[in-house]
């Protein structure tokens, strides 16, 4: 029995892309556990890993297979063990962030998807300036966002949580849920077509894997509460993972984040409003402190942009513009921040210690 590959999402551009490869087999990675896969292909799903030559030119972990590639192996029968994974198909969509614990590398969380279901529950983990951050690389990925609300019985200022969010993601859908009660599901069945992948991400426990669940139509995935006493989520899923859906569609499962740091985003779309507000300064140069003429001051003086708005907006612009910088460039960056140059800190340093001796 053959997989039919159009039901992950094969389509003609991707047929074609695959003909330049002779002897080779098109497939999609379905799990990644460190160096070694999961990918689905005609023979069904057989496990997989890396040739030599692709690793040895990989430029950085983002040039590896990621969840949701597709790429070309050398068999399509796991009875001979693993298969090898040659080539990696062009990308139509990337989302990716800054690898934990790594100077300037990126991890792509999923590939090739259409729509990210960015998820946040309406408890303590509401957080406005972790929203922005999220939106800021799904734009980038060239995927269309669309905020997911969860918990939706335990909030009891829904409508103040919904203004938020609209005030910051203009132009996104916005659905609020609840697995006791099941609304907003039938919603978000609206977004599940066949050959279409949604990728589903968000801080642990925050009801991702409930969600998944209802789309597939079984208790699959592991789902536990939420911690008493903090409302923290706890992890659930441990890797990513594709998965089909029995009404069409495809979806990506991927573990809680406690932290993303950008490693590449989009802020003139997630921030519109605030560089359109910018481009009124009397100045075209305006640091948006002191200047005469500073239309930003001036909006957020009459309360036409929140301020934490725009500090949100400088701290990521910050991010984005030490992405690619090695550990001296960014110390660099950051004094050229502080005090202007390395020579005004050693002057600043000597005022300092001199004043100290009176």
């Amino acid at each position: 029995m053959t997989t039919d590959l159009k039901n992950y999402g094969l389509d003609e551009r991707l047929e074609q892309e695959a003909t330049m490869y002779t002897d080779l087999f098109v497939a999609r990675v379905t799990e990644q556990h460190r160096d070694l896969y999961k990918v689905m292909c005609e023979g069904g799903e057989i496990g997989a890993g890396v040739s030599g030559k692709l690793a040895y030119n990989a430029d950085d972990p983002t040039s590896f297979p990621a969840v949701g590639d597709w790429v070309m192996i050398d068999r399509i029968d796991g009875s001979s063990g693993n298969a090898v994974i040659h080539h990696i198909l062009p990308r139509k969509s990337v989302l990716a962030r800054q690898a934990a614990g790594s100077e300037n590398k990126g991890q792509v969380i999923a590939a090739n998807i259409d729509t990210i279901f960015i998820c946040m529950s309406l408890n303590a983990d509401f957080n406005v300036r972790r929203m922005e951050r999220y939106l800021t690389i799904a734009w980038e990925s060239m995927a269309t966002p669309v905020i997911v609300l969860t918990k939706s019985d335990l909030c009891i200022d829904l409508p103040q949580k919904l203004e938020e969010l609209t005030s910051v993601g203009m132009g996104v859908d916005i659905i609020s849920c609840s697995s006791e009660d099941r609304a907003g599901y039938e919603e978000m069945n609206t977004y599940t077509q066949k050959g279409k992948t949604i990728a589903f991400v968000g801080s642990s426990g925050v009801g991702k894997s409930t969600i998944i669940n209802h789309l597939l139509g079984r208790e699959m995935l592991a789902t536990r509460t939420i911690r008493e006493g903090d409302d923290k989520g706890r992890h659930t899923t441990t890797h990513r993972q594709l998965l089909l859906l029995p009404g069409g569609g495809i979806v990506i499962d991927t573990p809680g984040m406690r932290e993303l740091q950008i490693y590449t985003g989009n802020l003139s779309k997630t921030f519109e409003d605030v560089e359109e507000i910018a481009s009124r300064c009397r100045f075209g140069d305006c640091s948006h402190g002191t200047e005469p003429g500073c239309a930003i001051r001036d909006a957020i003086e009459s309360g036409t942009l929140a301020e934490k708005r725009f500090e949100s907006y400088q701290k990521l612009r910050r991010e984005l513009s030490y992405a690619g910088l090695n550990a001296r460039q960014l110390e660099n960056e950051k004094i050229n921040r502080m005090f202007g140059s390395k020579d005004e800190m050693k002057r600043m340093k000597k005022h300092v210690k001199e004043r100290n001796r009176r």
